[in-house]
């Protein structure tokens, strides 16, 4: 609740009527009792909403109240009353009512002046008119008209015709419909038009002889309801009507419909639907307006001009705009060109404008009359669906400045509505004779605008109809010289005009070909009806430049010639395209990303052809020898291949064309598959076997047993032949080729009117997925695989192959690097930098990591060793090496240590077992021997006792030796059985080995 309204409820608490206790008095203390609103009518209580107003009785001193009534009704009386200290209302004697307004048409009158009374601001129930002439004219009517309760006068409104000699003519009535108001109020300009035609012709003496045309005619406000009510008055209501003139399109259609069944003939001067041109349905019906087809060859004859093949429609559902889009639709087809997007509307057009701009619609041709025109432009503002980009068509009847007019059913600024017109082209039909060549009337088109002006008194820009009025001028003539002709037909089968009924058939029909055969020079131009009864003319193309329409040429449609004068502008300099145009723009790779890695991937080829040569050149050497070198050597070729397939995974469109694509394709997968089976496949070789051998339980016949290079070999062999078999097949069943993947549209940088489409080359297949997920299966079950075993070897020491721990380390490497960027790369596949960037340098990389691992540390040792001079030192004794080789040292040290420990373990279990034995020896000396002399048994223990003490102290003094951080080479040499064997016994004592081994 707002603030006010809270407060004047706290006023009223004091006011309600349980404080009061006198009724003589209860005015004065609470405020005055609230009244009722008239009849038709509300009254407005400021402050208050409608519940509160239900629950109060009694309203405070000096409030006002408002009366208000429904449309077409006006409060007569008091419009505002106030709450007076004597708790009553002001003017309570007069009385406030809501009557029904009556037109304002009554209260003016041509060539005369109006006296009206019982009216205040506009005419109400219970109003009069009265009409009187100027001098020198006739008033033709009824003096009086009274405003009744229906809002409807009484009587038509009169009209002042000039006075001439009684010459005895009779009358002809036509009745007329003209549209004041509403959609089209083209009624504004077309009624003193036709005024003027009929002055004109009743003053020739050559036309209609003895008759007097005269006009009947109500404002049917372009409604076909307010029509339906009139028709039925001009039907019904003496005199006789000869003829039938209604306006617009839809009203005509209704009248048309009708007039046959009264045997009347309709001659409209402001309809264009194309259905009023079928004649079975309204075979009475001329006009003088072309049908609003006419406006559909010149359309598309601009669109040809104009280089446009794909049009956009907007239309106001009425049966003129569909049928004249329908007529559209057929010649734009027949033209070879095509309406993309078609929308229409009832009231609000704000949801077809908005689709209108999603659609992307540039050439765009709206039906519809002015006044949703304004709706319709307003809604273009908001959607920015104008300016240089956009071409509106529309219809060229409107007023000049009909986007000017203020219209509350919108909420744009006049500034506004300019804006969103500005450069709009329109198709007029030429209504106004563009020759200065003087007509039937004897008044060339000029003449006749300016004395239409002189008519009007007021800017023919504001004015409904002005465009339309010669139509209406020649369409009286059209019926005068028709009339005339028939006239003179009926004389010679002894008929007469004034004989005609609405059953008298055949003077219709001769009234039906007088118009059907009508030629003549009016002031619109030629006037000459084709077959169904409608205007053929010439069509005016004109275009809204700073805010005022300028002609740009004419079309004979009959002729199918287009005059041009080439002075249309453009907001960007030149037609627009009818649609977006899509530039294809392909994403290519990064050079300077390309270039560089390219460099890293040459300097890595070069690394690893100086370590394929140095392992080939060095290969007599017994430490290179000892590290399997021809599996080395396919670990360099392997990189040498992966490090090349950086080259072809650079390549894109840039540097090659499409034909080349797919052999840049395989390059990449041949490369890349064989380089890793290589690279990795002889490292994973040399972990597995390394496993395989030194992990088993039955460990000393197999740790002797000699290594088959062989096998090693086939296994790499065997991952490579795998390789080769799944690449041959898929690119033999499914072969890599380009494919195009599309991105989201952009906007240029620049100010042009085109969107770009990004577009990327891959390299795929049909089952793309399928063979992908084959080959990334088996390599990531090697990569895992391989880390496993690297893991599980990582404590083996083995001379067979001396470098499995730097294996191990570049498994560890490459497998993380690979498992890492495989499906990286996949989810960046469609950012071409990126993806080549992590591919790239995960290859480089691991190429890197495996080369440096595997081959430096050899070439540091034989470079600061010098190995490689010396056949001698290649084939020096283990011993002797480790003796050089801290590190190998003391690392078989531990091994001898722990294989001593486990020999002290078995001697310390047989120094158990013999102590058993002696205790049960002493067991059965004690059962034979009783009977001995006690010392001869003591005797005899302490020699048992000082045996076993002997041994047992030797068995102690050899723990401690071998306990001891690095015991002796020689001792050592002694105690293991497999050195012993390869160092032989000369440097062993004897005596120790038989001691320890006894």
């Amino acid at each position: 609740m707002t603030p006010p309204s809270l407060l004047f409820l706290l006023l009223l608490l004091f006011l309600l009527p349980g404080r009061a206790r006198g009724a003589a008095r209860a005015n004065v203390t609470e405020g005055c009792q609230i009244i009722h609103p008239p009849r038709d009518g509300g009254i407005r209580y400021r402050g208050l909403t409608p519940d509160e107003v239900r629950s109060v009785r009694f309203l405070p001193f000096d409030y006002e109240i408002e009366y208000v009534c429904r449309p077409e009704r006006e409060i007569v009386g008091p419009k505002v009353r106030k709450c007076q200290r004597d708790g009553t209302w002001t003017a309570m004697g007069h009385p406030s009512r809501c009557l029904r307004t009556c037109p304002k048409s009554h209260l003016s009158l041509e060539h005369g002046l109006v006296a009206t009374g019982a009216m205040e601001r506009v005419p109400v129930e219970g109003s009069w008119a009265e009409f009187r002439c100027h001098p020198g004219f006739r008033l033709l009517g009824s003096a009086r008209s009274n405003c009744t309760k229906s809002g409807r006068w009484s009587d038509p409104k009169p009209q002042c015709l000039p006075h001439r000699p009684s010459s005895g003519k009779k009358a002809v009535h036509v009745g007329a419909l003209f549209p004041m108001s509403g959609g089209w109020p083209g009624g504004q300009a077309c009624l003193p038009a036709v005024r003027m035609a009929l002055e004109d012709i009743n003053e020739r003496r050559d036309i209609l002889p003895d008759y007097e045309l005269r006009l009947i005619h109500h404002d049917s406000k372009c409604d076909p309801g307010q029509a339906t009510k009139f028709l039925y008055e001009l039907l019904y209501n003496d005199p006789i009507k000869i003829i039938l003139m209604p306006g617009c399109s839809s009203v005509s259609t209704l009248v048309a419909e009708a007039a046959r069944m009264w045997n009347l003939i309709v001659l409209s001067y402001g309809s264009s639907s194309p259905a009023l041109s079928n004649r079975q349905r309204f075979p009475t019906f001329f006009r003088t307006h072309p049908s609003a087809t006419l406006h559909n060859p010149t359309r598309v004859q601009l669109f040809k001009k104009w280089g446009w093949t794909k049009i956009a429609t907007i239309q106001q559902t009425t049966e003129v705009f569909t049928s004249t889009l329908d007529d559209l639709d057929q010649r734009v087809k027949e033209a070879g060109l095509e309406i993309t997007f078609r929308q229409s509307f009832f009231s609000d057009p704000a949801a077809p404008v908005r689709n209108l701009k999603r659609q992307d619609a540039r050439i765009i041709v709206g039906l519809f009359y002015e006044t949703e025109a304004r709706k319709v432009f307003c809604e273009v503002y908001k959607e920015k669906l104008y300016g240089k980009k956009y071409v509106w068509f529309l219809i060229g009847w409107y007023a000049d400045n009909w986007f000017r007019i203020k219209d509350p059913a919108i909420n744009c600024t006049e500034a506004e509505m300019a804006e969103a017109v500005e450069g709009h082209v329109t198709t007029e039909i030429v209504m106004l004779n563009p020759e200065n060549t003087r007509s039937i009337s004897n008044m060339t088109s000029q003449e006749f605008i300016e004395k239409l002006q002189k008519r009007l008194g007021k800017n023919p820009e504001e004015t409904g109809g002005f465009q339309e009025a010669p139509l209406a001028y020649d369409a009286i003539w059209a019926l005068a010289l028709a009339l005339n002709k028939t006239s003179q037909e009926l004389v010679k089968k002894g008929l007469r005009l004034e004989d005609f009924n609405y059953n008298n058939k055949n003077i219709t029909d001769e009234i039906y070909r007088a118009l059907n055969s009508s030629a003549f020079e009016g002031v619109s131009g030629h006037v000459v009806f084709d077959a169904s009864g409608s205007r053929m003319a010439w069509t005016l193309i004109e275009q809204l430049q700073g805010g005022v329409y300028k002609k740009i040429g004419y079309y004979d449609s009959t002729k199918d010639n287009l005059s041009w004068y080439n002075n249309d502008k453009w907001i960007g300099g030149s037609p627009p395209a009818d649609y977006t145009k899509v530039i294809t723009t392909f994403r290519f790779l990064s050079q300077k990303l390309f270039i560089s890695v390219s460099v890293l991937a040459s300097l890595g080829i070069v690394l690893a052809v100086v370590c394929l040569a140095f392992n080939i050149y060095n290969g007599h050497v017994r430490y290179i020898q000892n590290s399997q070198p021809y599996l080395n050597n396919m670990t360099a070729v392997g990189c040498t291949l992966a490090l090349a397939a950086v080259f072809p995974l650079g390549l894109d469109g840039y540097h090659i064309g499409p034909g080349l694509f797919p052999f840049v394709c395989q390059a990449r997968l041949w490369l890349l598959g064989l380089g890793f089976s290589l690279a990795y496949g002889s490292m994973f070789t040399k972990i597995w076997w390394v496993h395989t051998v030194f992990t088993k339980k039955d460990d000393k016949k197999d740790k002797r047993k000699s290594l088959e290079p062989w096998k090693l070999y086939a296994t790499v062999g065997g991952l490579v032949g795998f390789d080769v078999v799944t690449l041959s097949v898929w690119q033999i069943v499914d072969p890599l080729h380009r494919t195009i993947e599309e991105f989201t549209k952009e906007e240029p940088k620049s100010d042009m009117d085109v969107s770009i489409l990004p577009q990327l080359e891959h390299c795929s297949s049909t089952k793309m997925n399928t063979w992908l997920g084959i080959f990334y299966g088996f390599k990531g079950l090697l990569l895992l695989l391989g880390i496993f075993l690297a893991y599980e070897t990582k404590s083996v020491s083995t001379e067979k192959i001396n470098d499995h721990r730097a294996v191990g380390m570049a498994i560890y490497n490459v497998a993380v690097l690979c498992l890492i960027t495989a499906p990286v790369t996949l989810i960046l596949s469609s950012q071409q930098d990126a993806a080549f960037a992590f591919a790239a340098l995960a290859v480089v990389f691991s190429s890197y990591i495996t080369l440096v691992v595997l081959f430096v540390p050899k070439m540091r040792r034989l470079i600061t060793r010098g190995e490689w001079q010396s056949e001698q030192q290649d084939t020096m004794k283990t011993g002797s090496s480790t003796n050089n080789n801290e590190e190998e040292k003391s690392r078989l040290l531990e091994k001898e240590n722990r294989e001593l420990e486990k020999i002290i373990a078995e001697k310390e279990e047989r120094v158990s077992e013999l102590r058993q034995q002696l205790q049960a020896r002493q067991q059965l000396q004690l059962r034979s021997r009783r009977r001995q002399s006690h010392d001869s048994e003591n005797h005899l223990s302490s020699q048992q006792h000082s045996q076993i003490s002997q041994q047992h102290s030797q068995i102690s003094q050899q723990h401690s030796q071998i306990s001891q951080p690095f015991p002796q080479p020689s001792l050592v040499r002694c105690l293991v059985s497999e050195q012993a064997e390869k160092l032989g016994r000369g440097n062993c004592d004897g005596s120790r080995v038989h001691l320890l081994y006894k």
